[in-house]
């Protein structure tokens, strides 16, 4: 198994020389914005902390499997698979600030660090799925993207950028940042503040 973020890691049991740490490549480096990851071998036992909020789920894949991930979420991944490249489009490298997207080949285990639960959701050739940009967590490759937003005028005006989504497979998403969210309306603010972000038109963005 391979770990990339070593430093959480607070317990091991299994014999000292079943880890062994190593530089990342140029893409993990960039991505992960750190140098080194952990290579687990032989039966072991450890515990890895993570910050309040977030969870890690096991994805198990399949020889077949075409979701692209982001390398930020990636926790961990078994031997035996391998990790691909996939660039993205112009338009969307813009709008999303990340430039590549990782895959899979291979049967095995990843481990996916997100904020809050995962879930998952099937997507249809001709009916729309709406998920939220900051929310998705990894889509089929050959799935088509499109940024938008949907409802009324308030409705348009006060969410995030959405992508609208259609296609065949597997869609996972987490909904970390809509429960943070959430959470802090109903600790912090005023019925006022409220009323004008839902009222103003992207109350949202300006009013904080």
């Amino acid at each position: 198994m391979h770990i990339l973020h070593p430093e959480q890691i607070l317990t091991y049991r299994g014999p000292s020389d079943g880890r062994s740490d190593r530089l990342m490549n140029v893409k993990g480096m960039y991505r992960k914005k750190r140098l080194i990851q952990a290579d687990m071998s032989g039966p072991c036992q450890f515990t890895a902390a993570v910050p309040p909020g977030f969870a890690i789920k096991a994805v198990e894949l399949k020889d077949y499997s075409d979701l692209l991930y982001d390398f930020r979420n990636l926790f961990f991944y078994s031997s035996g698979i391998e990790m691909h490249t996939r660039i993205l489009k112009i338009k969307n490298m813009l709008i999303t600030k990340d430039a590549v997207k990782m895959k899979f080949s291979g049967a095995g285990t990843v481990g996916l660090l997100t904020e809050g639960a995962v879930y998952e959701a099937e997507l249809h050739p001709s009916e729309p799925l709406y998920v939220d940009a900051g929310s998705l967590v990894a889509y089929p490759e050959n799935a088509r993207l499109e940024l938008t937003v949907y409802g009324n005028t308030l409705a348009s005006q006060r969410m995030n950028y959405h992508w609208k989504m259609t296609g065949s497979g597997t869609v996972l998403y987490h909904a970390g940042q809509q429960t943070s969210r959430l959470q802090q309306e109903m600790e912090q603010d005023g019925l006022l503040k409220r009323i004008l972000r839902e009222v103003i038109p992207f109350g949202g963005v300006i009013i904080k």
